[in-house]
């Protein structure tokens, strides 16, 4: 079998390679000048994505096209620091997920870093934010990734960008798009040659876009990461980092400052790192520093200590109490790593808000959904305003460099519209028509999300009662196959709910051939750790007492599709407005969609919704879906509406769809000033600062 060489050096001494390839294998692979690492077992895919993507960078350093501008950022190893456009540089940066924040709030968000004394921004590029659906992209709006990066240009922010293709980020599956596990047996994050052709695909999509905006080039990206955090998945797949790292420097060059992040664990770092890859670590208030940053040293033994992630707060899920972390730590701890001269990004500074169905969910011993505010704490809250934490911060960021003269940007103006009353539209199955235009599937088996391309939201399950239920009898889900939650009814009567992992029996009763409807919701799927081939709709059967329930109709559910184009408001406008329920009758059991409207007051500001009385569901405001609130359990009580969704002259559309029950009295929800987020139904409430047994130890230490 014939074989070749293709070999190369590159402007940057330290950086070259060589390959040995036949047809179907990869004989030795080199990064740096001196090291050659074997591969005995790689897969066909594999060797193709790494020959093709080593060929064309070969030609792109014959032809020296690595390096366009006079700008460089780089490392000295010998003097352990960054240098930019060779001068020592330590930057102080904060991360922002543009992703969770409204376009027309990123100008002022990125003027409130800036004026705070950062000199960067970091950000994540959510894969599935972008190719919702196979091979269809959007970078427009909400999703105009280089304008964001222009914007932070024009602020004066140089950004460190995290393209993934894993992000974590409490974000549906980590970034990843849920159409991969259309799939079977797709092992993510790994070598898998079908995860990699997608992967592959992706990156020829946006790396090309982010380019031009290297700081090499021009622009202001000064690194780039490659995955995210890969040392804490059970993988520990080298020739993955492998791979994506040749893809990286085919698109981006080989005088790009690549990098990783890890946990400060010595098997992260082991799994996480990469020869040619800079290790950095990330850590929160609680760490001992030194301990930590010897680590790091471990693995990079010269070159710049880097905290990649250090938290300023945390991450709440359904169900806990409201966590944070203490704002005179977080000052303590950030000048204690700045005066040993390391370069510290801040996660989050702001973190926005998971609109829609963007929220992540973590999986442990059980399943555990994020809410839809991701305020993190941070010191920019959710809506972006100054915190006393970020006052802090500035103080301390004064000590090592200088701050822009002038006042903080003030907070964004608030404003409490107060309550409206909400009436009944009608629940789904009356609505199909309306929601699954598209019609029924017929199957004799129950089928996944993922196998119907409904991705996210909801879908709904019917069949017959096989025989009478003259005594309650159990539905059972025997593989804990719900995810995430059922809400069942039959012939319209709201009979309760299955859970994952907390109720996987519920007792009904009905008559033979009684209709049996399943609306089941996705909940987010796991974005950390090895449960991120997180499926969702109903897996495996549903048993009745001992009859496995079969002849399946299934629908597919656009609610958003329908709720953008107008509805119910257009239909209301035609029949007349929904009357409110009557006092004391009290509404219907089970999901409901409700509606109202929010007269115009010549205002349109920041305000939030709170739903008091109401249990869990859905809320739209002029067709934007905000996201999920869960009053019944909490933390979250309200729910960011940003001042552009609402008309000033025009009447505003309120949408809910209520999943189990409404307020017995009036219907109504209530617009205010200020959040309501640290309230745990059958918790303690309140939030967690200092050192309390909820401070962070770690992005995903145990807590």
């Amino acid at each position: 079998m014939t074989s070749f060489w293709i070999q190369t050096s590159c402007d940057a001494p330290d950086v070259a390679f060589a390959i040995r390839t036949s047809v179907t294998t990869l004989e030795g692979f080199c990064l740096g000048p001196h090291h050659v690492i074997p591969f005995d077992h790689i897969d066909t895919m594999t060797v193709k994505i790494l020959f093709v993507l080593a060929v064309n960078f070969a030609y792109l350093a014959v032809k020296g096209n690595l390096v366009d501008g006079d700008q460089t950022f780089s490392i000295d190893y010998k003097n352990n620091c960054f240098l930019k456009d060779g001068k020592p540089f330590q930057y102080i940066s904060g991360s922002i997920h543009y992703s969770r924040i409204p376009r027309y709030y990123w100008k002022d968000r990125l003027v409130k870093m800036y004026m705070a004394g950062l000199n960067a921004v970091q950000i994540y590029v959510p894969w599935n934010f972008h190719e919702p659906v196979k091979g269809e992209y959007n970078f427009s709006g909400d999703r105009d990734l280089v304008h964001f990066l222009d914007l932070a240009n024009q602020t004066g922010l140089l950004v460190i960008l995290r393209p993934g293709p894993y992000i974590c980020a409490e974000w549906e599956m980590g970034g990843l798009p849920a159409w991969l596990l259309e799939t079977p047996n797709i092992l993510l994050r790994s070598s898998d040659t079908n995860y990699l052709q997608a992967v592959s695909n992706w990156m020829n999509i946006l790396l090309p876009k982010v380019r031009p905006w290297l700081y090499s080039n021009k622009g202001n990206i000064i690194s780039v990461q490659v995955e995210n955090e890969y040392g804490s998945y059970h993988a520990c797949d080298y020739n993955y980092m492998r791979t994506l790292q040749t893809m990286f420097r085919y698109f981006l060059g080989a005088d790009t400052l690549l990098f990783t992040t890890d946990g400060d664990t010595e098997r992260a770092l082991s799994c996480g790192s990469l020869q040619g890859l800079y290790a950095t670590i990330d850590f929160g208030t609680d760490t001992n520093i030194t301990k930590a940053f010897r680590l790091q040293r471990k693995f990079e033994p010269r070159g710049p200590l880097v905290n990649s992630e250090f938290y300023t707060g945390w991450l709440d899920h359904w169900g806990e109490v409201h966590a944070g972390a203490d704002k005179w730590n977080v000052s303590k701890v950030l000048r204690e790593m700045l005066a040993l001269g390391a370069s510290v990004n801040m996660y989050m500074f702001e973190g926005g808000t998971n609109f829609g169905y963007w929220n992540g969910a973590d999986h442990d011993t059980r399943f555990r959904s994020v809410v839809t505010s991701y305020d993190y704490d941070a010191p920019l809250t959710e809506a972006g305003d100054p915190t006393e934490k970020l006052l802090l911060i500035r103080d301390v960021i004064k000590q090592f460099r200088d701050v822009p003269a002038g006042p903080m940007p003030p907070a964004t103006p608030k404003f409490a519209y107060g309550f409206v009353t909400l009436g009944k539209v009608g629940n789904i199955p009356s609505l199909l028509d309306l929601f699954s235009p598209q019609g029924l599937i017929k199957s004799q088996y129950l089928l996944t999300f993922e196998e119907m391309k409904q991705y996210y939201g909801y879908m709904l399950y019917r069949t017959k009662l096989p025989r009478g239920l003259w005594e309650p009898t159990p539905l059972i889900s025997p593989l804990n196959g719900v995810h995430d939650r059922a809400y069942v009814t039959i012939n319209g009567v709201f009979q309760g709910m299955l859970e994952r992992d907390t109720a996987l029996v519920l007792k009904v009763s009905g008559k033979q051939g009684d209709t049996m409807d399943i609306l089941v919701e996705n909940m987010g799927r796991v974005n950390f750790g090895s449960k991120i081939n997180d499926h969702k709709g109903i897996l495996g059967d549903l048993l009745l007492g001992s009859d496995v329930l079969t002849d399946w109709e299934i629908y597919t559910l656009d609610l958003d599709g329908a709720i953008a184009g107008g509805w119910p408001h257009s239909e209301a406008r035609r029949r007349g407005p929904p009357a409110a329920a009557a006092d004391g009758r009290g509404p219907p059991a089970g999901p409901v969609f409700y509606m109202g409207t929010l007269q115009p007051n010549g205002v349109a500001r920041d305000t939030f919704l709170q739903l008091n009385d109401w249990s869990k569901g859905q809320v739209w405001i002029n067709g934007v879906n905000l996201g999920r609130y869960w009053s019944s359990r909490g933390p979250q009580q309200s729910l960011y509406v940003p001042g552009p969704l609402l008309s000033a002259t025009q009447p505003n559309n309120i949408t809910v769809l209520e999943l189990e029950g409404a307020p017995r009295e009036r219907p109504r929800v209530l617009f205010m000033d200020r959040p309501h987020l640290n309230r745990t139904v059958g918790g303690s409430g309140g939030t967690v600062g200092g050192v309390g047994s909820r401070h962070p130890a770690g992005r995903h230490g145990p807590w």
